[in-house]
């Protein structure tokens, strides 16, 4: 007896238990942990350094990516300033120059120091600022989101992040 709806059952059944089978499996690995965890950066010890009558000043911050997939800061913005770019110093004949940059890679695992001699934030037209002010920080990932972190007004040459 050939039955239609019994060999349509039969087809399903191979496709059916395949995905069962599939599901189950990635389940299993991912309750495991074995699957990683997503991107997750944290900002720590943001500093900015004390603006000289009002110039345009930076920033640097400590990202700490605690996920096992790496992410990207894309933007920053400081509310209280004119503006905020990502910046990187170059150094070519002795001299030093800044130039904007789109972006910062954050790699999995792993920590992005921001630093005079390296990548920092350059803050336009910031507030009136004083030692030991705060500065509001909004940083966005790609896969992160936004991260708010106050950067503390230190004087040039405390510029550095404190070690851990």
């Amino acid at each position: 007896m050939n039955n239609p709806v019994i060999q349509a059952a039969k087809a399903a059944l191979v496709p059916v238990a395949a995905c069962v089978v599939t599901l189950g499996g990635l389940g299993a690995w991912t309750a495991s942990g074995a699957a990683g965890r997503p991107a997750e950066v944290v900002a720590e010890d943001a500093r900015v350094l004390l603006p000289f009558d009002g110039d345009d000043t930076a920033a640097f911050v400590r990202l700490t990516n605690r996920g096992d997939a790496d992410d990207e800061l894309v933007s920053v913005t400081a509310p209280s300033a004119g503006g905020a770019m990502l910046a990187r110093t170059v150094t070519k004949d002795g001299a030093g120059s800044m130039r904007m940059i789109r972006s910062v890679t954050v790699p999995a695992r792993d920590v992005v120091a921001m630093s005079p001699h390296g990548t920092d934030i350059m803050i336009n037209r910031p507030p009136r600022l004083a030692v030991g002010d705060r500065l509001p920080l909004e940083l966005r990932f790609r896969e992160t989101g936004t991260v708010r972190v106050e950067a503390e007004v230190v004087r040039p040459g405390n510029d550095a992040a404190p070690p851990r």
